[in-house]
């Protein structure tokens, strides 16, 4: 952990931001926030301070407006190279599936990931959590999946865990092996599929690198088949699977992700009702990703209405990839969840809070501010919530509070 200083104490003078305290909680205009061992002992009005508490060590927080720390439940953040060059070919008409068949896509930063070293790999990926971290990001997702084989997928995830430690921040890691068909399985799908399943994600898992099993089911990508294969995998190993799931076309991946008890469904442009309704049934969280949507100049827009209507929880995260999605901006997403989706500010806010901490099963430490769980939250100078989503390329430098210690 980072020789940051302790937040223990009494926070006072604070906005508490609707919905900070969960579902449907109102705001606190006068509040105060106690830390202790680092973790909330106490919230609430500050008229209210239990006196046990009143010799405590103060932190003023001049006004600010408080809320839970942001959680991007979706990124990959651990790679080499980088592919503004397919942006150029893009923009001069090509699709990505034709890059993809042409050699680029995913293909092209296994090539640059598999030659890098780990101390290479975590140096790269460095500059872009600090870039997610100042805009207060508490906890984070990263993913594997630009190894394609166990030895760089292995890198991958280890430089994720190092990446938690050495920054104290929350970091999940999904094993995305099956992302796409390396070079050496060319036309062998079900080989690699076979290697997947029985090699590389049960050496992983005893490990301890894989806290959760991802998928890339789409046309390109992975069959349903396929995609089942590697879920009774993750479920024999006892892991929580997501999935990429109807990006291009409507697959059923979504349905089938939920009959396996899925924490996420993510880009889900192609959603279908009958998706919605098993989502619904298995509590599984449909997390939205406009950087893509915007990056790929995508014109199917999530059926975010029909989301809305069923009570499906909606994350939103920035996707952060090499080729698809290279923002390393949490607030910009919430603007384009805002202008893009036509999400409201507070279902934007839950789903960078709660919702987000929900597909990545960490709803019991995050997401909220709530008495027992680690102390994660966000001192924001701004006057209203709705700032976060307003404001497009000036980032509002916050205060952040992360596992317990004042990390700016």
């Amino acid at each position: 952990m980072p020789a940051w200083p302790s937040a223990d104490g009494v926070w006072t003078d604070l906005r508490l931001a609707p919905e900070a305290l969960g579902p449907d909680s109102a705001a606190i205009a006068q509040a105060a926030i106690v830390v202790n061992a680092g973790q909330i002992a106490w919230v609430g009005q500050h008229a209210e301070l239990p006196t046990e508490h009143a010799q405590k060590p103060r932190h003023d927080g001049h006004g600010a407006l408080v809320t839970p720390g942001l959680i991007d439940c979706h990124t990959h953040l651990v790679y080499g190279g980088q592919r503004a060059n397919e942006f150029a070919m893009r923009l001069a008409g090509a699709s990505y599936e034709e890059l993809a068949r042409a050699g680029g896509g995913i293909v092209s930063s296994v090539r640059a990931t598999r030659a890098s070293s780990e101390d290479e790999l975590f140096a790269l990926a460095v500059p872009r959590l600090q870039a997610l971290l100042q805009e207060g990001v508490c906890a984070i997702e990263i993913k594997s999946g630009y190894g394609l084989n166990l030895a760089s997928e292995r890198a991958q995830l280890r430089v994720a865990r190092r990446l938690g430690e050495a920054f104290g921040v929350t970091v999940r890691t999904s094993f995305l092996g099956a992302h796409a068909l390396p070079p050496e399985y060319a036309g062998r799908s079900q080989d690699y599929i076979d290697h997947v399943s029985h090699d590389m994600l049960p050496a992983l898992a005893a490990e301890g690198l894989v806290d959760a099993v991802d998928v890339y089911c789409e046309r390109i990508g992975f069959s349903l088949a396929e995609t089942e294969q590697v879920f009774q995998a993750a479920q024999r190993l006892g892991l929580p699977v997501k999935l990429h799931a109807e990006q291009l076309s409507d697959m059923g991946g979504a349905a089938l992700a939920a009959r396996y008890g899925a924490l996420s469904c993510d880009h889900i442009e192609h959603l279908s009702d009958a998706g919605i309704a098993a989502m619904r049934t298995a509590g599984t969280v449909a997390v939205l990703l406009p950087g893509a949507y915007y990056f790929l100049r995508d014109t199917h827009c999530p059926p975010i209405a029909a989301l809305r209507e069923a009570g499906v929880p909606m994350a939103v995260a920035t996707d952060h990839n090499p080729g698809t999605s290279p923002t390393l901006s949490l607030l910009l997403m919430l603007n384009m969840a805002c202008t893009l989706f036509r999400l409201t500010v507070p279902e934007a806010l839950a789903g960078v809070t709660r919702h987000a901490a929900r597909a990545l099963g960490l709803q019991d430490s995050h997401g909220q501010i709530a008495v027992g769980q680690p102390a994660n939250f966000v001192l924001w100078p701004l006057q209203d919530i709705a700032e976060l989503a307003y404001w497009l390329g000036q980032r509002p430098a916050p205060r952040v509070v992360r596992q317990g210690r004042i990390a700016n």
